[in-house]
């Protein structure tokens, strides 16, 4: 047995009307890259229609998939996509062998967007998440403790609503990005309220340390300073973030949540405002806006580019292989 022939593919499962099955299926036996073609007539009933399941490699995944959106198999049946880790096929391996190396490390463009859809969802938690997020930065704040910066940052789930924000203006998917931007609005809004209280209590109880009363604060005023490395560090990010998301790397994802300065800005804001710190309070603001602003902009430019440079590389391949 091969050990070179485990890779990842991708299971489909569909739910096909029976009028839509005859064409599905010849173009799925046409494409090389589809393996373990499965017909079931009839034995559907929710929704009624046939069942079809295949495997296809992930050169031939987005060409395979765009096909059901083009034939509207979703609008009446419905498709299930599951990624499987290992598959053993010889047929799988020369039909992957023959393509290029560059796609068969594509973006599966259903998964990606899958991915950031599921970002998208804004429980109660998701409130308090961000709420819990501004407390620890903070108590960072008044102890000058970077480290608690860096975890307020993890903590955070703003960046799924600002990718969303993103997702929904390339999709011109208005009702996504009002959600997003109302999510990100409110929750912001509340992390800020509930930082000025518990700075208050702070201040009433005298709680604060002697240098942070005289004004010695290192972290405070590494937030509350945009500049021209806020703004070269937030491209950065919002780059990293969409190649993460698309290409589903989490560790990576992990390293935009540390990068940006969204919770803690909002953070400061209640800290200053506490402390009638007005000019910090003002930095901090627009350190915030100025970084949910540049994420959203680099998430959209980014899907975008993305998504044309390898719809237009796959095209030049077929054309270059016809």
């Amino acid at each position: 047995m091969d050990r070179a022939n485990l890779y990842i593919v991708l299971h489909v499962r569909v739910v096909s009307p029976r009028n839509l099955t005859g064409t599905l299926v010849a173009r799925l036996e046409a494409n090389p890259g589809v393996i373990g073609l499965v017909l079931l007539e009839g034995v559907s009933r929710n929704p009624a229609g046939d069942s079809i399941e295949f495997d296809v490699i992930t050169a031939e995944a987005n060409e395979v998939l765009g096909e059901l959106r083009a034939l509207e198999v979703d609008r009446d049946g419905f498709v299930a996509i599951d990624t499987v880790d290992s598959y053993l096929s010889e047929r799988a391996t020369q039909a992957r062998r023959s393509e290029p190396a560059a796609a068969n490390v594509a973006p599966i463009w259903e998964e990606a967007e899958a991915r950031i859809r599921s970002l998208g969802i804004y429980p109660p938690s998701w409130f308090a998440l961000l709420t819990i997020a501004g407390l620890i930065a903070a108590v960072g704040i008044f102890t000058n403790s970077q480290i608690l910066i860096v975890a307020a940052m993890v903590v955070g789930p703003e960046y799924g609503a600002i990718i969303n924000v993103s997702l929904g203006r390339n999709e011109h998917d208005r009702a996504r990005v009002r959600k997003g931007m109302r999510a990100l609005i409110a929750g912001f809004a509340i992390a800020i309220a509930v930082s000025l209280l518990f700075s208050l209590a702070i201040r009433l109880f005298d709680l604060q340390s002697a240098e942070f009363q005289d004004g010695v604060r290192p972290v405070s005023d590494l937030i509350n300073t945009p500049n021209v490395f806020s703004v070269i560090v937030a491209v950065l990010a919002g780059i990293v973030g969409v190649v993460s998301l698309t290409e589903a790397r989490a560790n990576a994802l992990i390293g935009v949540f540390v990068s940006v300065t969204t919770i803690p800005a909002a953070a400061d804001v209640g800290v200053s405002t506490a402390f009638a710190s007005w000019h910090e309070a003002w930095g901090s603001l627009v350190q915030l806006l100025l970084n949910v602003t540049i994420l959203v902009v680099v998430g959209a430019v980014g899907l975008n580019m993305q998504r044309r440079f390898w719809t237009r590389w796959a095209r030049g391949h077929r054309a270059g292989t016809a």
